[in-house]
């Protein structure tokens, strides 16, 4: 039974840490593809104007919390300009119906002609929308979004070791338990030492490397992202609405100091 717990160790390790070191390189390795003579860059929406990082607001949410972001900032920023109002039960109600770039306007469709929706319900619409999907290509294209094939990337392969070096000394536990009365374990217990040095060490690796972790920007992306403590400013001031939303871009819902949105985004599942 020990070389059972034993062999299941060793496989969780070598599997986890082999699934992280991939996702780590094809990250790393993802470069911006050289341009096409003659091709067009894709024009940012107009209302999001770029920002003292090269990106547009709903670049930075995209790059950091990938399409859901994206929409829970559109939905604040359109709040902020009166044109919706977000309840704290989860509604979305159209007030001003018009949208001054594609997103908004996406927005203004998910929400649909009765004027008022649950905002999960205008998040989906919103992912799957084509100006959100612009972004993803344009980002993409960039080599600062990760395509979808190399998703779910870094942070579910760190979930993975993680997990796997909780494994590995729950087998070492088993094994000790399960031993027989008065038998030398310790030889057997030095053998789950090495996969869970290999599973620690490859964790502290990750944390020390390619903290903070995501599953949209790769590292050129994450380089592109301002400092979300540098932007931090007043929500409720309207002499700083754009440091509250790069604020939300960076760090989401749980960043937002208005009780109302807060409530309003956190009560419909974000």
């Amino acid at each position: 039974m020990s070389l059972l717990f034993l062999l299941v160790a060793w496989s969780v390790a070598v599997l986890s840490c082999a699934l992280l070191c991939r996702a780590a390189v094809a990250a790393a390795h993802l470069t911006p593809p050289a341009p096409r003579a003659g091709a067009q860059a894709v024009p940012a929406p107009a209302a999001a104007e770029r920002r003292g990082s090269g990106l547009t607001l709903y670049e930075m949410a995209y790059l950091s919390g990938g399409p859901h972001r994206l929409a829970d900032v559109v939905l604040v920023l359109m709040a902020q300009k009166r044109r919706l109002l977000l309840a704290d039960t989860g509604w979305a109600t159209v007030v001003d119906p018009v949208g001054t770039d594609a997103v908004e306007r996406a927005a203004l469709t998910a929400i649909g002609p009765d004027g008022q929706r649950r905002i999960p319900a205008v998040r989906d619409a919103l992912v799957s929308d084509d100006a959100v999907r612009q972004v993803a290509d344009r980002l993409e294209t960039a080599g600062l979004a990760l395509p979808a094939a190399v998703r779910p990337g870094i942070s579910g392969a760190v979930r993975l070791v993680r997990g796997a070096a909780l494994v590995v000394l729950l087998s070492a536990v088993a094994t000790y338990w399960r031993a027989a009365p008065g038998a030398d374990s310790g030889p057997v217990l030095a053998w789950f030492a090495v996969p869970l040095i290999l599973t620690l060490g490859t964790w502290a690796a990750a944390r020390f490397e390619l903290h903070p972790y995501s599953d949209w920007a790769t590292t050129a992306g994450e380089r592109q992202l301002p400092d979300a403590a540098g932007s931090r400013g007043a929500p409720d001031s309207p002499a700083a609405p754009a440091g509250s939303l790069i604020t939300l871009a960076l760090r989401g819902p749980a960043a937002l100091t208005d009780p109302t949105l807060r409530a309003a985004l956190h009560s419909s599942g974000a």
